[in-house]
C-alpha cells in the first residue's frame, strides 16, 4: 500500500512528481533541475518508486521515469477523503461551539 504522506513530504519529491507527470524524465533530467546531489536525487526516486508512484523504463544505459497515473489518482482520491473527514469534524465541532456561545 502507497504511503502518500511520506511520499509528498518533501518539497523535492513533490516537484520530482511534478516533472514526471508532465513528461517521461531521465534520472540526468531531474537531476539537472535541483541544486542537490545525485545520490541525494536517487534516494528521492527510491522513495518515491517504493511508494508506487513512479514507473522506470529503462533503455540502453538510461531510466526514464514517469507517474504511475492509476496509483496516484488513487492515492489522491483517498487523500481527499481523509482531509475532508478531518475539516468536517473539525467544522462540526466549531458549530457547535458557536451554537452553545449563543
Amino acid at each position: 500500500m502507497t504511503d502518500i504522506y511520506r511520499a509528498i513530504a518533501d518539497p523535492i519529491r513533490r516537484k520530482i512528481l511534478h516533472m514526471v507527470a508532465r513528461a517521461e524524465c531521465t534520472q540526468s533530467d531531474i537531476v539537472a533541475a535541483f541544486s542537490i546531489s545525485q545520490p541525494a536525487i536517487k534516494k528521492h526516486l527510491a522513495i518515491l518508486q517504493e511508494e508506487q508512484l513512479l514507473l522506470e523504463r529503462k533503455q540502453g544505459k538510461y531510466c526514464y521515469y514517469r507517474l504511475n497515473t492509476p496509483v496516484y489518482q488513487h492515492e489522491f482520491s483517498q487523500l481527499q477523503r481523509e482531509l475532508g473527514l478531518v475539516l468536517e469534524k473539525k467544522l462540526a465541532g466549531l458549530k457547535h461551539f458557536l451554537e452553545e456561545e449563543q
